[in-house]
């Protein structure tokens, strides 16, 4: 049997006292990407965003299943220091503390994450208890991370709301936590270190356990899912004025549907929340995710509505600087499979982002900028039973 792993984003197997089960999985998704950008911010370069992943499990008696992942990433040498060009996108600071702005900061490299977790049976059926212990690895707050969800995969940029209340939790020190499955319901609870890991360093620190995370997820069908979180984050920036901690809330929604036998879609619906930080009271995002999947061909997009201050973005306007304004970004993307290989496939392809900011910020950005990119994609995922 088999049970869904909301943090993976793949299904995992249950132990069952009649059958002894050892797996060794490995998955991987990386990007070349050339881009550019319109306006007075924008920049044209090329970058490389990637994560790879190794997991070994095993049963221990009937009821145990003992699970090893790693998650890792070599961002840290193949983006920018400045990041990866992402108008309109905040979050986080460089090694000479500058703050990236108009870009996505590299994620943790090597290690992304590193976790060690008991699940454990109820019985010859599908419910069970997860436990997990991980130097760094995912809170159970936010909806499925960008790089994990099937809408997220075929694009390489994350999210602008992946710090607004959305998957910034994925990255986590110390963590601790559960996930209960009882039928379709599943409650998970998680408590670790607050404070974000520093994206240009290699370091695994550890911390004081001052934060938590309330997930709750109703898989209402195989293709189906809903989820929705809270977390009590504490002094997430340290270096950030006025902060001592953050409210993050989430709402998600996860489906598929097969088209005919060549061709599914499947759509993810977030709202993400979050209250104290960037020195605003609170802020808003919301995002849609698509993906028409065919034999060879896949078009994909993203839409989303969500909230910046000025400040954020480093613009002058006579508005209150710490007061949120909304933005919209619209991304239209396509790829080809060019070809497949023992569960791998490499494909090329190509996105528009059109993005549509209110008159405070169009002075900064030369109007409504716009950006191009053009991609080559390699990914695969390979399971063996040792």
């Amino acid at each position: 049997m088999e049970t869904y792993d909301v943090g993976m984003a793949m299904c995992m197997p249950i132990p069952m006292k009649s059958m002894s089960m050892s797996m060794l999985m490995v998955h991987g998704n990386g990007f070349l990407v050339g881009i550019a950008e319109s306006g007075p911010r924008g920049r044209s370069t090329f970058y490389s965003p990637n994560m790879f992943m190794a997991d070994i499990g095993a049963t221990v008696g009937g009821s145990h299943y003992l699970n090893l992942d790693y998650m890792g990433t070599i961002e840290r040498w193949s983006v920018p220091d400045a990041g990866y060009p992402e108008l309109l996108q905040i979050g986080e600071e460089n090694n000479q503390g500058v703050p990236y702005i108009d870009a996505q900061h590299p994620h943790s490299s090597p290690i992304m994450g590193l976790t060690l977790s008991d699940t454990i049976s109820f019985g010859e059926t599908k419910n069970n208890i997860k436990i997990f212990v991980a130097p760094r690895g995912e809170a159970t707050d936010g909806p499925i991370a960008f790089m994990h969800r099937v809408t997220g995969m075929v694009n390489p940029d994350a999210p602008l709301g992946h710090h607004i209340g959305q998957d910034v939790g994925h990255i986590s020190s110390a963590v601790i936590g559960e996930s209960l499955k009882i039928n379709s319901v599943r409650l998970e609870f998680s408590t670790y270190h607050g404070a974000e890991p520093q994206p240009q360093k290699v370091d695994l620190p550890l911390g004081s356990l001052d934060s938590y995370s309330l997930r709750l997820i109703e898989e209402l069908s195989p293709t189906f899912m809903t989820m929705i979180s809270y977390a009590y984050v504490s002094n997430p920036e340290p270096d950030a004025a006025l902060i001592n901690f953050v409210n993050r809330y989430s709402a998600s929604v996860y489906n598929t549907f097969k088209i005919c036998e060549s061709w599914t879609f499947d759509n993810t619906l977030i709202y993400g929340g979050i209250s104290n930080y960037d020195q605003a009271s609170t802020l808003t995002s919301f995002g849609e995710e698509f993906l028409f999947k065919g034999s060879t061909p896949r078009i994909w997009g993203r839409i989303e509505t969500l909230q910046r201050t000025p400040n954020e973005l480093q613009i002058v306007t006579n508005a209150d600087g710490n007061v949120g304004q909304w933005v919209t970004a619209i991304t239209l993307g396509y790829t080809h499979k060019l070809t497949s290989w023992d569960s791998s496939e490499l494909g090329i392809g190509a996105s528009v982002t059109a993005d549509l900011l209110p008159q405070d910020f169009q002075s900064a950005y030369g109007g409504n900028p716009w950006s191009g990119k053009a991609f080559l994609q390699f990914g695969g995922m390979k399971m063996w039973s040792l």
